[in-house]
């Protein structure tokens, strides 16, 4: 199979509340920011487009955080606090996918990029996160 080719990845929350499918080539871009929300939760995350983002259940389980701009969207599992996914502030048009929240078996390889998100402005100048 060619790293390039889209295929159908699973994956969800802890307690199985909420789960979803995100369409990516089996090798992804992980994503590793130093930003506050970042750093804290541990995030490593790849970029689909919403069009190749789907809620399978759980979407009445979540809750939204956000803070400083407003435009990064936060969503976490109510029963479990698990963050499977995000709407990330630098694709607004995307979702980052929790590489954590995958179910085993479809991801083949990943390459990890460092962003540095304690200065986003200048970062996003230099290199914007690009979709899987």
């Amino acid at each position: 199979m060619e790293s390039n080719c889209l295929i159908r990845h699973t994956g969800g929350c802890h307690c199985g509340a909420v789960r979803f499918n995100a369409f990516a080539p089996s090798k992804v871009k992980i994503y590793k920011c130093n930003c506050s929300v970042c750093v804290k939760k541990q995030i490593k995350a790849f970029l689909v487009p919403s069009e190749k983002f789907e809620i399978l259940q759980g979407k009445d389980n979540l809750t939204e955080y956000t803070f400083n701009t407003g435009e990064a969207k936060h969503w976490f599992c109510k029963t479990c606090g698990v963050q499977s996914f995000y709407k990330p502030r630098s694709n607004p048009d995307g979702i980052s996918v929790m590489i954590y929240c995958l179910d085993p078996g479809t991801i083949q390889e990943t390459e990890e990029i460092e962003f540095d998100g304690q200065n986003w402005e200048e970062s996003i100048m230099k290199e914007q996160p690009v979709y899987t």
